[in-house]
């Protein structure tokens, strides 16, 4: 059993109050990435304040983070974190898509100061299709990822926080960071890897504008069902079409959404078809952060409450009229006359600064106007995660907690967090 702490609730069915209180899983969170201590491409802009990140998470409910492995270095910072917080955090170890150019005879990779890659496409040029995989090198990782992997299961007392094999899979919307070549020879070595293991893993999998080949390649290691694959998986951050999520589906594959996933009308249309036991949530911060200009956005403006009845005047009542006197008892006409008339200085008022049309639970600043206490503007927290489920359940129309609810029974069933 994994230590209970500060923010972990019980594993059974949430307490039966009158007023339900949401529980999540944030089955995906970049943690390890620097931003979360306060570095920025390798400059310190403010204090490390990812305690406060953490607990700005349990405040709204979500009691479970599984940060994602995206490389060594994050995979092995993510166990570092995850001991800080045992029963809270757990995390992923593999390969992205993106950081697999290691596995090329040239070794382009691109240097990114430890952060993840956001989640956005890139224009930018292509790496070449020329370059081919290092046999060698290609051993040398596969045998690196699996002493983590089995040292990370067997040193911890009690339950490991390593619950699943990833991120991995197929990015084709970012080759400037690695070639498809590269990317599918990763993506099978990777699958090897995680099919051999004992106990296998549940896989944490990524793809971006590469269905055909991503779902190929999992056939091709895991059977034409994936009945080879023992402890299920998870494709997160889906940005895919419906008909791609309906084959996920049915091959048994869990889909995870985060803000991304909201983006436009279609994007929304897919998320509406999601069954509610294939439905994870997700952050994927410091990346995916739900904006203003994205379709699901609408989901999270609260309806204009009714306006309170006007107050009438009547004499029949025995109040005053006020067209006839003032509060002081002076004629208005009169009282108007008698006022001075104000400078210009005196007529200009400065503007009232508009309510955001969304609350905010917690102050937002820039990062060079760090504060203890505030969130960083443009640094997505899996705090947010209560925006994903309420658009989630705004989308399919159904309540938050339905959404919550399924997504903490799918989560639970595939990642060994609940223990």
């Amino acid at each position: 059993m994994a230590t209970e702490t500060l923010g972990s609730i019980p594993t059974s069915t949430p307490p039966n109050d009158t007023t339900y209180k949401p529980r999540y899983i944030d089955i995906g969170i970049n943690l390890a990435d620097p931003i979360f201590r306060g570095q920025y491409h390798g400059t310190q802009r403010h204090p490390d304040d990812l305690s406060a990140v953490v607990s700005r998470a349990r405040e709204v409910g979500c009691h479970k983070l599984i940060i994602t492995g995206s490389d060594f270095t994050s995979s092995r910072h993510a166990l570092e974190i995850a001991r800080e917080y045992p029963g809270t955090v757990y995390t992923t170890a593999g390969i992205h898509p993106c950081s697999s150019s290691i596995f090329s005879t040239t070794h382009s990779h691109v240097d990114t100061n430890g952060h993840t890659m956001p989640c956005d496409p890139d224009p930018s040029q292509p790496i070449a299709e020329d370059h081919e995989p290092d046999v060698e090198r290609t051993a040398s990782i596969i045998s690196e990822l699996r002493t983590l992997i089995e040292e990370a299961r067997s040193s911890s007392a009690g339950s490991s926080p390593l619950v699943a094999f990833g991120e991995f899979g197929l990015d084709y919307d970012r080759l400037h960071y690695c070639s498809k070549k590269i990317q599918l020879h990763s993506f099978a070595a990777q699958l090897d890897l995680a099919l051999s293991l004992k106990p296998q893993l549940p896989l944490f999998l990524h793809s971006r504008a590469a269905h055909a080949d991503f779902v190929g390649l999992l056939k091709d290691k895991f059977g034409p069902r994936l009945e080879k694959l023992e402890r299920g998986a998870v494709v997160h951050s889906f940005t895919g079409t419906a008909e791609e999520m309906r084959e996920l589906m049915d091959l048994g594959l869990y889909i995870g959404t985060n803000g991304c996933s909201f983006k436009t009308a279609e994007n929304c249309a897919v998320v509406k078809e999601i069954h509610l036991d294939r439905l994870m949530l997700e952050t994927d911060g410091p990346w995916c952060e739900v904006r203003p200009s994205h379709e699901g956005w609408k989901y999270l403006i609260e309806p204009p409450k009714p306006a309170a009845p006007a107050a009438t005047n009547s004499t029949e009542n025995g109040t005053a009229n006020s067209a006839e006197v003032t509060s002081n008892g002076i004629p208005p006409e009169q009282a108007q006359q008698q006022q001075p008339r104000k400078g210009k200085q005196q007529q200009s008022k400065k503007p009232q600064k508009k309510e955001p049309e969304v609350p905010e639970r917690w102050k937002t600043v820039k990062k060079e106007k760090w504060v203890e206490g505030a969130m960083v503007k443009g640094r997505n927290e899996p705090c947010m995660i209560e925006r994903v489920g309420k658009i989630v359940a705004g989308i399919k129309g159904v309540t938050i907690e339905e959404v919550c609810e399924a997504a903490w029974r799918n989560t639970t069933k595939v990642f060994p967090v609940d223990e």
